[in-house]
């Protein structure tokens, strides 16, 4: 059946004309289809942050197909798939980039690697897949081309994943990596919030006093606040500022939080 909606994600930036390329493609194929831009500052490269924000935002937009596109692998042996779920469609590059926003929409239920020339750029760069693969394979899909004629099928235990992210429960807290960090400094940690329930009115995070609270006003102005943010993950906060900062840590980077005493 035919989808109304078609996402976009990716590390285009907002300097070139990339971004306008890909809108201009499925608008070409598919000018009926509604285009939602999710954002397209992710990181250069940045795959688990690409990964993060699409599995946090896919499941409050409309069913429809999503395009991912953080692909430092273009144009290499990595495949081009497309993925079938109960919540929608995922198009993007199988470096893992799509996997969490595929569970978050309900797992998969088929996986293709795009691969049928007709439905492709007449000529295919080898450094521009969201132009020449990705947009005009969501273009057809979002028309309600079978999913099956964009190429064979792939098992999706086949599918690149990336490496979980450390969360390791400790006596008195946890230690989680860093996940991601937003356009406002806050820290967001790979921690589910379960983890922070037992924890006192105070804890350290990363060797620094902090308020544990519900909102960024729990702490007083300018002071640390470790929360459970909008994804259901332990985040650190500043109010007023930014966590960031205050914590010098970046993606990757290992975060213990402990009762204060």
């Amino acid at each position: 059946m035919p989808v109304a909606w078609i996402s976009l994600t990716t590390d285009y930036g907002l300097g070139d004309g990339f971004v306008a390329a890909c809108h201009g493609v499925i608008g070409r194929l598919a000018p009926a289809a509604r285009v939602i831009d999710v954002t397209h500052l992710v990181p250069p490269a940045d795959v688990r942050r690409g990964a993060a924000v699409l599995a946090q935002t896919v499941p409050y937009l409309p069913v429809g197909v999503h395009v991912a596109v953080v692909d430092p692998g273009v144009g290499t042996a990595r495949r081009g798939i497309a993925l079938a779920t109960p919540g929608g469609l995922l198009v993007g590059p199988d470096n893992g980039l799509l996997l969490d926003a595929a569970e978050a929409l309900g797992g998969v239920t088929a996986a293709v690697e795009l691969t049928n020339p007709g439905w492709l750029a007449p000529e295919v760069s080898r450094t521009f897949h969201g132009r020449d693969v990705f947009a005009p394979v969501a273009a057809r899909l979002a028309l309600g081309a079978p999913l099956s004629d964009a190429g064979p099928a792939v098992d999706p235990a086949d599918l690149v994943r990336l490496p979980e992210p450390v969360v390791r429960p400790e006596p008195d807290g946890f230690t989680a990596e860093v996940l991601t960090v937003d356009h406002f400094g806050n820290v967001q940690l790979a921690a589910p919030g379960d983890l922070l329930a037992t924890l006192p009115a105070r804890v350290w995070v990363a060797g620094r006093a902090a308020a544990h609270g519900r909102a960024f006003g729990d702490a007083p102005p300018g002071e640390l606040v470790v929360h459970v943010d909008s994804a259901g993950l332990v985040a650190a906060a500043v109010n007023g500022g930014r966590a960031v900062d205050v914590l010098a840590v970046g993606p990757g980077d290992l975060v213990s939080v402990t009762a204060y005493a």
